[in-house]
């Protein structure tokens, strides 16, 4: 059967992602980054909100590690939309393309459950064209555990075979695989839309 629906990433697929982007918004001391992003603020401690832990716990617990680095600690929730630069070069365009061709859009996304409802609303007129949004801080799953993809089929009501799965993460990309998606690695908006033409979505 035909691929039917597009089931997308969100960080670093459609907006540019770094924690990074914000503490550079806070101070003009790259070196002062470099150390709150490579010693404090890592991707490690960020993920336990993806997994669903709430930011008052995870930053309390890292001030207390890192007490020299508070200010921008105590930042981070208020101001995580900072840490997303700019949409991903040509890949709005996609959405807005699949949406005014009747594709049916969905997201799996590893994002805190506090965090995406801001962001969200911020980016509105993107996902307002999204039928449904997995949250892996929400469902407390994260990509690439396969129930997270199983209970993605179940919510969006898709068979095995229905969808395009496009990810940033080869790991992401390969796990959706084997649990019922057709999965695109997603490099650059150009080498999307070639698949997406490919399969007669666009």
């Amino acid at each position: 059967m035909p691929v039917r629906a597009v089931v997308f990433d969100v960080g670093n697929v459609l907006y540019d992602w770094h924690p990074r982007f914000l503490f550079e918004r806070m101070t003009p001391d790259v070196a002062l980054v470099d150390r709150l992003v490579d010693e404090a603020v890592t991707f490690d401690w960020h993920f336990q909100h993806d997994a669903g832990r709430d930011f008052a716990d995870t930053s309390a617990e890292l001030v207390t590690s890192f007490p020299k680095f508070e200010p921008y600690i105590r930042a981070f929730g208020p101001r995580f939309n900072e840490t997303n630069r700019a949409p991903i070069p040509g890949s709005l365009e996609i959405v807005r393309d699949l949406d005014a061709r009747g594709i049916p859009l969905f997201a799996i996304t590893n994002f805190s459950h506090e965090f995406f409802p801001p962001f969200r609303e911020k980016h509105a007129e993107i996902f307002d064209r999204f039928r449904d949004v997995v949250v892996s801080g929400v469902e407390k799953l994260m990509k690439p555990d396969p129930a997270i993809y199983a209970l993605a089929l179940r919510r969006f009501a898709l068979a095995p075979g229905d969808a395009l799965f496009i990810d940033d993460r080869q790991e992401n990309v390969e796990a959706s695989e084997a649990n019922g998606f057709v999965g695109h690695w997603f490099k650059d908006a150009a080498s999307l839309r070639s698949e997406l033409i490919r399969l007669a979505l666009l």
